[in-house]
């Protein structure tokens, strides 16, 4: 909850909330001298940010430390060789109806040259913080674009993209120039967004996705359900898809709550026209009950983790040997 400073305040019929985030230190606990309190007071403050908005955190000798690594893998993250350190990972994605492949999702990997695999949850939000995940996805959606078009037809390529990537204004650019330089069709493109993208300048970024769709790319959103979720995203862009948060699906058999609200999405998609895929499938309780309440398509280890690009032609090969078999 945000902690407010004033009380709500009206400006052109709008109520205006100003909440403030707050780090604290303590003497002798976190420092003995001044110039230390403060900097320990100013790492409880930037943990506090880091968690949410409106938040108060105190000082913990855990936090300098902690700091002092982020910073290290920052300065790395800046000095990487994209080329030759960031590997593009293919997760399948399957028709839930038919067990076809419809696609793969593309996912960014860093091989740190001293750390090894460096997982995504640690430096995509440095990256996003940074500005450098715009150079980054530029380069995955030329990558992505380049191996999609070795694949067959009918299959879609799914790349994520940051509010980093809306906020630098070449996004359109970008994707028109993976497009033209891969030679793939832009209805096999899914450009997957969070609701982050239309938090901000909403109105911007939905002019961008128009643009999008203009070219004739599909536009998925992703997580959907643990954000904000207004229904209003959804009357004012047209989606291709509603992607299920795996937070939902791995509680599906077990808790009616979740069952509830994986329904109420894919009925909404029913209803809209709108695909909808459900990431994080694990096991076969699972795949059953998304089958049951007709979810579109399905993501997760009960099929195959993100591989390597060396390892898509086999998982291609494996599905429609299958097909052709069965056909």
């Amino acid at each position: 909850m945000d902690i407010p400073i004033t009380p709500p305040l009206q400006v052109d019929g709008a109520e205006i909330v100003i909440g403030a985030s707050i780090g604290a230190a303590l003497v002798p606990d976190g420092a003995a001298d001044i110039d230390s309190l403060l900097k320990c007071a100013d790492l409880a403050l930037y943990r506090a940010k880091q968690s949410d908005k409106g938040t108060f955190r105190w000082f913990e000798a855990g936090m300098d430390m902690r700091q002092r690594e982020r910073r290290a893998l920052e300065i790395e993250l800046r000095g990487a060789e994209i080329d030759r350190e960031f590997e593009l990972h293919c997760q399948p994605i399957i028709r839930t109806q038919t067990g076809k492949l419809r696609g793969f999702e593309a996912l960014l990997r860093w091989q740190n040259p001293r750390r090894g695999m460096v997982s995504p949850a640690d430096f995509i939000p440095i990256a996003e913080e940074t500005g450098i995940l715009d150079e980054l996805g530029r380069w995955v959606l030329a990558m992505a674009c380049r191996e999609a078009a070795t694949w067959p037809r009918d299959l879609v390529l799914s790349v994520n993209v940051s509010p980093v990537q809306f906020r630098k204004g070449n996004l359109v650019g970008a994707v028109g120039l993976a497009l033209a330089g891969s030679g793939l069709e832009a209805h096999q493109l899914e450009i997957e967004i969070t609701e982050s993208v239309l938090l901000a300048e909403s109105s911007t970024n939905l002019a961008i996705l128009k643009q999008l769709r203009s070219l004739g790319v599909r536009i998925a959103l992703d997580d959907f359900g643990t954000g904000y979720s207004s229904l209003s995203y959804l009357r004012q862009f047209p989606f291709n898809r509603l992607k299920i948060d795996r937070s939902f699906v791995r509680e599906i058999v077990q808790c009616p709550e979740s069952l509830a609200i994986v329904r109420a999405v894919i009925g909404l998609g029913t209803s809209l026209g709108i695909d909808t895929t459900a990431e994080g499938v694990e096991t076969v309780a699972q795949l059953e009950a998304l089958r049951a309440e007709k979810c579109g398509e399905l993501q997760g280890f009960l099929f195959s983790p993100p591989v390597a690009r060396k390892s898509v032609a086999s998982i291609i090969g494996a599905y429609f040997e299958e097909t052709s078999r069965l056909a």
